[in-house]
């Protein structure tokens, strides 16, 4: 994102977002009143709809899946909570020089190349989740967050409660919110491509319209009609267009 001002409101996702600022203008995240973030932010995985402004938007976003968050950021989900953590609380001094960087690229190829490399070096293979717990988060997803959590404990060999605890503690969601997170994006995309609302809940396992407008409501801010490509600004359909690439690319770097 470059070069003009922001004012977007962000639906609920199943990423953890990275954004690094790098033009020296102010972030104000959350609700109306909005708490100020300079130089970039964390967020985790959030459960309702995040706003974000600025008077001038020159950053880099990069969407981690829960898991890759892990082990690039040092933190756990539990201590990312579902609120905004500054950069400089990560990394210090360190995403400075990146933010010099990335204002000093000619390119967003640049940008991405210096990004993807400043991930890279933080990188620990030995920050790992349970397997277990990964095995329900990469079957969440497969599934499209239809899925009894019972039957999911019961196939990794583990009690109802003691996955409950392990994923929500590894993962920042417990694994019915994971699964309503997954079958909201699922639904996004279908209402986005023009589809009928009553026949994305039908195909995204939702008991029926009501449902869907129940989830669109607490995730979204938004009813299924209002969620509709012609009603959303640019930046906001490029960002659901980087989502739906998000499980074949993780960790890639998106911009404008």
């Amino acid at each position: 994102m470059g070069g003009t001002g922001l004012d977007l409101r962000v639906a609920a996702t199943t990423a953890v977002a990275v954004v690094i600022e790098f033009g020296g203008a102010e972030l104000i995240v959350g609700d109306d009143d909005g708490r100020q973030v300079s130089g970039g932010f964390v967020v985790g995985l959030p459960l309702t709809a995040t706003r974000i402004r600025t008077r001038h938007a020159e950053c880099v976003e990069v969407r981690l899946s829960p898991i890759q968050a892990h082990a690039l950021l040092g933190v756990a989900a539990t201590d990312l909570g579902q609120g905004v953590v500054p950069l400089d609380e990560l990394w210090g001094s360190q995403v400075q020089r990146l933010r010099e960087r990335l204002a000093a690229a000619r390119s967003w190829e640049e940008r991405f190349a210096l990004t993807t490399s400043f991930l890279a070096q933080r990188d620990r293979p030995t920050r790992t989740l349970d397997p277990e717990v990964i095995a329900a988060w990469h079957h969440i997803l497969a599934s499209g967050g239809q899925v009894k959590v019972g039957e999911l404990a019961e196939s990794l060999g583990w009690s109802r409660k003691r996955l409950w605890a392990r994923f929500e503690s590894q993962i920042g969601l417990t694994p019915k919110r994971a699964a309503m997170l997954v079958r909201f994006r699922c639904a996004v995309v279908g209402l986005l491509a023009g589809r009928p609302a009553a026949d994305v809940a039908a195909v995204c396992g939702y008991t029926d319209q009501a449902h869907l407008s129940r989830d669109m409501a607490i995730f979204a801010d938004r009813t299924p009609g209002a969620l509709h490509a012609g009603n959303l600004p640019v930046i906001a359909l490029e960002r659901y267009r980087a989502w739906g690439t998000f499980f074949q690319s993780p960790g890639r770097p998106i911009g404008r």
